[in-house]
């Protein structure tokens, strides 16, 4: 497998948040069985592609990758030296120096979307390039169908938007641009009786809309620190009110605030 080969598959397995130990072999003396700047990638499941030479010093850096990527430890690189006849009792008689590199992993951060309109679809061409994951919830298929293909993005259907609440992962940002005032609202309501924590609720609108819409939650007896936090209107002022304007306004919103910095 060529290097390029290498890089591809390792970009494939980042963007899929899939755990990986990149081995490479980076310096040699006598006989070794394979050529400098050879390389293996493996998961937690063993060899995935690429090679370090086979034989005993591929199961050992196979043995050696897997147990980096289940320490999850923090530790992200190690450097070995191994000297092929007494550590591993191959016949080559040379010694290598390896490196191990993990990379990949679940995302930390995660949007929930609902709502693949015009404004959705332009935003999650913007958010597949940075590292999170995407959640889109629509009932409508031909909506959803559009939406950029990217291992970051997971486009689920629902009957109705109330039904993708419950699917929502833990921690989640949330984002609301439904077809409708109404619909938002019933989102809304089944969030403001849960007590799991979402650092981020937005709604796409207005000011009128928005307090309409803490008013009505008032009514319903939603907590007054929920309807306090909620963002409406959301994103940030940037430009027009184009989908494409609309969308980095609200990007900017969620990475200020996810760094701190909003």
């Amino acid at each position: 497998m060529s290097y390029l080969e290498v890089l591809e598959k390792s970009r494939d397995l980042i963007l899929a948040h899939k755990p990986f130990c990149l081995v490479t072999i980076v310096d040699g003396r006598g006989s070794i069985p394979q050529i400098m700047g050879g390389r293996a990638i493996f998961t937690a499941e063993g060899l995935m592609c690429g090679t370090v030479g086979g034989g005993r010093l591929e199961q050992h850096c196979q043995n050696a990758a897997i147990q980096m990527l289940a320490a999850n430890d923090g530790r992200r690189s190690q450097l070995q030296t191994l000297n092929l006849s007494r550590d591993l009792g191959m016949t080559c008689g040379g010694e290598v120096t390896v490196f191990f590199e993990c990379h990949g992993g679940s995302a930390d951060w995660t949007i929930a979307l609902f709502g693949a309109g015009h404004v959705g679809q332009a935003l999650c061409r913007l958010l597949v390039t940075l590292d999170c994951r995407v959640v889109v919830f629509d009932n409508r298929p031909d909506w959803l169908a559009a939406l950029p293909s990217s291992p970051r993005l997971s486009a689920c259907l629902v009957d109705d938007f109330t039904d993708g609440v419950a699917r929502i992962p833990a921690g989640a940002d949330i984002l609301l641009m439904t077809i409708g005032h109404h619909q938002d609202l019933e989102i809304l309501k089944i969030l403001g009786r849960e007590k799991q924590d979402h650092p981020y609720i937005g709604v796409i609108g207005s000011k009128s809309k928005a307090a309409s819409l803490r008013k009505r939650l008032g009514e319903d007896g939603l907590p007054a620190s929920f309807i306090e936090a909620l963002i409406c209107p959301v994103g940030e002022k940037l430009g027009d009110n184009s989908p494409p304007e609309i969308a980095l306004g609200i990007a900017s919103q969620l990475l200020k605030r996810r760094r701190g910095t909003a």
